[in-house]
């Protein structure tokens, strides 16, 4: 029993060795930059932060101008301490107030196109699943990981790895 399970083994490897692996490789920051849905979100990010730098641009400027009457007040000398105290505290809380808002509005931002980003990267990993098992590949390297990475995580002989990102953008229908 024992020497069927070993010739079962060493002929199961065999196969394994002997079978052609496939190798595949795309680049998915050039199929991203490509769909009409990183487009959109793109142009939704920069609208949101037009809004959001908009609203600060004001809140700056209200800023400044109760910064101003606050100084006009206390170079007068007329007003009363304990006024000025107020005017100060109410300067204080305001500067705080747009500094949250300021870090606020950037995690805001951030977590907006994390989201976008991850809608678009699971289908673009759908895709490559698909693409991959139709084309029998073993294994898929996406080029962008490594060119973000700034370092040679892997080298691509392109002589023996198929370039699947025509095909991806197919079964994206990106142009």
């Amino acid at each position: 029993m024992k020497k069927i399970f070993v010739m079962l083994l060493m002929a199961a490897c065999t196969t394994v060795v002997g079978a052609q692996v496939k190798f595949a490789h795309f680049n998915s920051a050039d199929i991203l930059q490509n769909m009409t849905e990183f487009k959109t979100a793109q142009e939704e990010m920069q609208k949101l932060s037009a809004q959001y730098q908009e609203e600060y641009t004001r809140l700056m400027k209200e800023y400044q101008t109760k910064g101003e009457e606050f100084q006009k007040l206390q170079q007068e000398g007329k007003t009363a301490q304990a006024i000025l105290q107020s005017k100060a505290a109410d300067l204080q809380k305001m500067e705080e107030s747009i500094q949250n808002f300021a870090q606020s509005s950037q995690q805001d931002l951030q977590q907006q196109e994390a989201q976008k980003m991850e809608a678009l990267n699971t289908k673009v990993m759908a895709a490559v699943k698909k693409v991959a098992e139709a084309g029998g590949y073993v294994y898929v390297l996406d080029l962008s990981m490594c060119q973000r990475l700034n370092t040679p995580v892997a080298f691509v002989n392109s002589a023996q790895s198929t370039d699947i990102s025509a095909q991806l953008k197919n079964e994206l229908g990106v142009k």
